[in-house]
C-alpha cells in the first residue's frame, strides 16, 4: 500500500508540473497580429486577459526588430506600467479607444517606476526601446489594425 500511495503522489506531482508548464507556455504564446503606424508594421503579441497583461514581457530577453506586445483593456483608463522582472529596455505608446497615440515613454529594465498615459488609454504598445523614435512615430499618430 505504501508503494502505491507513493507512486500515486509522484503521478499527481508530475501532472501538476505539466499543467503549470503548459499554463506558462500558453501565457507566452498569445495571438500575434500586424499593427500599422503610418508606413511601419509591427507584428505584436496580444495581451488581452488579466493574466496576459500581468505577465507582459517579464522574463523575456529578446524581441524581434518589428515585434512587440499590445495590451488591450476592456475600458479606457489610466493604466500604468512598470518594468519589474523585465530585462528588456522598452518604449511604450499609450493609445486611446480610437487608436490615436496619446503619449510615449521609455522604460528602463527592472524598475518599479510607473509609466502612465496622460489621458485615458485603451491600448498600450510596447516595443524595443527607441523603436518609435527610430521610425519617427510621435503622439497623434494613428495605430491601425487594433482589436476591438
Amino acid at each position: 500500500m505504501r508503494c502505491s500511495a507513493s507512486v500515486k503522489a509522484g503521478q499527481i506531482s508530475a501532472f501538476l508540473l505539466v499543467v503549470a508548464f503548459c499554463s506558462a507556455c500558453a501565457a507566452e504564446s498569445s495571438e500575434q497580429i500586424p499593427l500599422h503606424i503610418g508606413q511601419h508594421v509591427f507584428e505584436v503579441e496580444v495581451a488581452a486577459t488579466p493574466q496576459q497583461r500581468k505577465r507582459g514581457l517579464m522574463q523575456r530577453d529578446a524581441l524581434p526588430a518589428n515585434g512587440g506586445m499590445l495590451f488591450v483593456f476592456e475600458q479606457a483608463g489610466r493604466h500604468c506600467f512598470w518594468m519589474r522582472n523585465t530585462p528588456l529596455p522598452l518604449s511604450i505608446a499609450f493609445a486611446g479607444p480610437n487608436g490615436r497615440i496619446i503619449n510615449l515613454a521609455d522604460m528602463q529594465p527592472f524598475t518599479d517606476t510607473f509609466h502612465c498615459p496622460s489621458a485615458d488609454a485603451r491600448y498600450a504598445l510596447e516595443v524595443s526601446q527607441g523603436g518609435f523614435q527610430q521610425r519617427g512615430i510621435v503622439p497623434g499618430d494613428q495605430i491601425t489594425g487594433l482589436p476591438q
